[in-house]
């Protein structure tokens, strides 16, 4: 018997999902600490620190303490850094081309929902993901960052679709809450970000291993 589509859509989170950007971040996060007379940090704290966006990641990074004004320092410092940085030794999870050229094949709409900074979302959507996909979603004024599902509901608008018809993915606990919050599906991906236990403590209960497990997943 010839399956039928659970889905016609999915939104996907960008950092840990799609893209691998640890590394990039840390960069320019200890440039931006650097300038400032403060301790660089390291790749594994920058992969708990990250999710929440990039203001909230300079939060977590300065020094407990830090005065308001100096961590504004550190954010301008950080976002001109990563601006022309972003891009440095960022790229795609293995196999998430071939799976959202799969996908595109199939009839899937598709969008991403990030916490990064608009600005960075539309740098890395340009590089890797306009022959696939034509939303891309970043933090900007007026819309609710995630946990919210302002962004989300966003998306689902421009891709004219009914929350019931589209599941969201992503590796983390602020994805996992988000589409919870957006009454959606969620699929959990496992080579992103967070620990498997972390991700079960977030309530995920739906897993990918590979980029490639997905596509069952989207049919009943």
């Amino acid at each position: 018997m010839e399956k039928t589509k659970k889905y016609d859509g999915i939104i996907f989170d960008l950092d840990g999902t799609l893209l691998n950007t640890l590394e990039d971040l840390m960069g320019s996060v200890n440039y931006a600490l650097g300038r400032n007379g403060m301790e660089g940090r390291t790749l594994e704290e920058i992969r708990h620190f990250v999710g929440n966006g990039v203001q909230r990641l300079i939060e977590l990074a300065v020094p407990r303490g830090t005065g308001q004004e100096q961590q504004e320092r550190v954010f301008a410092d950080f976002k001109e850094h990563y601006c022309i940085h972003c891009n440095d030794k960022t790229g795609p999870y293995p196999g998430i081309p071939v799976l959202l050229g799969e996908l595109k094949e199939r009839g899937f709409s598709m969008a991403i929902v990030s916490n990064k900074l608009q600005e960075g979302v539309d740098a890395l959507w340009q590089q890797y993901f306009k022959d696939y996909l034509p939303v891309a979603i970043g933090a900007k004024d007026g819309i609710r960052k995630k946990p919210a599902p302002d962004s989300v509901y966003e998306a689902l608008r421009l891709l004219n679709l009914p929350r019931e018809r589209a599941v969201y993915v992503g590796d983390s606990e602020v994805d996992i809450a988000t589409a919870a919050n957006a009454g959606m599906d969620c699929i959990t991906v496992s080579w992103g970000f967070r620990t498997r236990k972390e991700q079960e403590e977030a309530g995920a209960g739906v897993f990918a291993e590979k980029p490639e497990d997905i596509i069952a997943m989207l049919y009943r």
